[in-house]
């Protein structure tokens, strides 16, 4: 795992939580990261926050003590990885709607969560291959294709989705075939599957989990075992490896092309939508 002698941390943390005064406190957030020499994106909507955060140690402790004042975020939960530059050109403090839009209102995280399995339980039933009560354990990734294609979990159940909000329609199609077995959800870092294991149960899956934490803190707790490749990130080191270090470059899918981590203002890494060679 990267060391924490690296100049920059950089954390990522969500919570689901009712939050209607997103519009009166945008202007604190935004003063705040700015007093602290902050950079990242965080997003304030009706449903909760989540935030990407980059900065030196004594300015994210600050803040995280300033936002975790506020009772509504006193027990957030935060994933921290580290870097010798900043990730981030800029400072965005953005009001959305969803946290991460699926186009489902009637899913609400703050009113419960679906069963969570934590990264070390997680080792141990794909080590067997079987959860603990002996069904076959299957893992479904709920991010977008191209997120997908950086690194995955092995044998992992990949819907090609392009955004979030196709998800239910097509895990909807695969109920059936999944009956008999237990389905792990997992994203980047817990937000997708939170909302996806719900909608799962809701639909009549009678075995399913979210990864807590998502494959960040699945890394920062039993690294890539059960995993290949890298995790892409939204941000300017492209990828972390399951050390949580930045991977460096990675391979497109459709042109085989390499895009390395320095290359400045590559569109796949500004928007993870367009390979710059494809653009090209």
């Amino acid at each position: 795992m990267q060391s924490s002698t690296q100049s920059i941390v950089n954390i990522a943390a969500y919570k689901f939580i009712s939050f209607d005064d997103t519009q009166e406190r945008r202007a604190e957030f935004q003063a705040q990261c700015k007093a602290l020499d902050l950079k990242g994106t965080i997003l304030l909507t009706p449903e909760g926050i989540n935030l990407f955060l980059a900065g030196v140690r004594e300015s994210i402790d600050r803040f995280l003590a300033w936002l975790r004042s506020d009772a509504r975020f006193a027990d957030i939960e935060v994933k921290e990885s580290f870097s010798d530059a900043q990730p981030f050109k800029r400072m965005l403090v953005k009001l959305k709607s969803e946290i991460i839009t699926m186009k489902m209102p009637l899913i609400q995280p703050e009113k419960g969560r679906a069963p969570a399995v934590d990264a070390k339980t997680l080792k141990r039933w794909l080590d067997a291959g079987v959860d603990d009560a002996g069904k076959p354990v299957v893992m479904m990734d709920t991010r977008n294709a191209f997120e997908v294609d950086v690194g995955t979990f092995d044998n992992t159940l990949d819907y090609r989705i392009h955004k979030f909000s196709e998800f239910p329609e097509v895990v909807a199609k695969h109920k059936d075939e999944l009956a008999d077995k237990t389905v792990v959800t997992f994203c980047t870092g817990g937000i997708r599957c939170e909302k996806a294991a719900i909608h799962m149960q809701n639909i009549g899956y009678e075995s399913v989990y979210q990864l807590e934490g998502g494959i960040l803190k699945y890394f920062e707790e039993v690294g890539g075992a059960h995993y290949t490749g890298s995790c892409f990130v939204f941000d300017y080191r492209t990828a972390l490896t399951p050390e949580l270090e930045p991977s460096g470059e990675i391979r497109c899918r459709d042109c085989g092309n390499v895009i390395k981590a320095e290359e400045p203002d590559q569109p796949l890494r500004i928007y993870g939508r367009l390979c710059p060679h494809c653009a090209a």
